[in-house]
């Protein structure tokens, strides 16, 4: 015998007495997914060694097991005949195996028997999971759809419109407090205005003092027009006159109000 078909020959026995095991706890407890992976997956192996060696005969009876575990899995109900017909299934393949270890070839048979049964097994079993979700009858009128829920806003989120809409306006004052000895900006900038308009009254006192002044050679030059006119006076003359003029006049500012600006600023130095 070729040691490759013994070695299978060996596997393969011990895997299908454990799967006659796990069969009788899945009987017990149809809804134990770990038990059901168990047979699932040596039913699986001996399918794919079977189709390795070349062994038509137990790969197709192997697969109809195997499908009717994987309905199994996918949510299909348990019942007491399908797992009944998988351990007549498990009890074919350990017949087959016997003659395979006899004759070293794979007995002449049919096994489309336990096949059929395993197909209608997976069949019933569809069957009922399309069943469960009843059809609406005929007569009776849909249901509408419910209008969408639109979602409140949140109540925290208009908490802050309403305090800025109820808040008041604070005035905050920028400027740091004066030290002893410091002044503000406000009395120095009144300082500078007083100083200004003290300047500008002495200037046109002058001013209006000078008008009569230029008005006598007027009336002198009228009550003698015989004598000749003095001559003419050069540009270059009268813009130095004119400096003259400009150099002599003086600005006359109040003593206290100097000594008070003058001594605000060395304070802000």
């Amino acid at each position: 015998m070729d040691d490759l078909l013994r070695e299978f020959l060996t596997e393969t026995s011990e895997s299908l007495d454990t799967v006659d095991n796990q069969l009788v706890k899945f009987e017990q407890e149809p809804n134990n997914a770990k038990i059901l992976d168990n047979i699932f997956r040596l039913v699986h192996t001996i399918k794919g060694t079977c189709g390795f060696l070349g062994l038509p005969r137990l790969e197709a009876l192997a697969h109809a097991g195997e499908t009717l575990m994987g309905k199994f899995r996918d949510g299909m109900p348990v019942t007491a005949e399908a797992v009944t017909v998988i351990l007549s299934s498990i009890d074919r393949i350990k017949e087959i195996l016997a003659g395979l270890e006899a004759t070293e070839a794979e007995p002449e048979g049919n096994d489309r028997d336990l096949i059929d049964k395993l197909e209608a097994m997976v069949e019933q079993g569809m069957a009922a999971m399309s069943g469960s979700a009843q059809p609406m009858p005929s007569g009776a009128a849909p249901v509408a759809d419910a209008p969408p829920l639109v979602p409140e806003a949140p109540a925290a989120a208009s908490a802050p419109a309403k305090e800025m809409t109820m808040g008041t306006l604070v005035d905050q004052t920028l400027e740091r407090p004066l030290r002893p000895g410091e002044v503000s900006l406000d009395e120095l900038e009144r300082a500078f205005r007083e100083t200004a308009i003290e300047a500008a009254v002495p200037v046109a006192q002058a001013e209006a003092k000078a008008e009569p002044a230029a008005e006598a050679p007027v009336a002198k030059e009228a009550a003698k027009p015989k004598e000749k006119a003095a001559p003419k006076k050069s540009m270059a003359d009268e813009m130095a006159g004119e400096g003259d003029r400009i150099a002599n006049q003086s600005i006359r500012v109040n003593v206290d109000t100097l000594e008070h600006l003058m001594t605000m600023v060395s304070e802000l130095v």
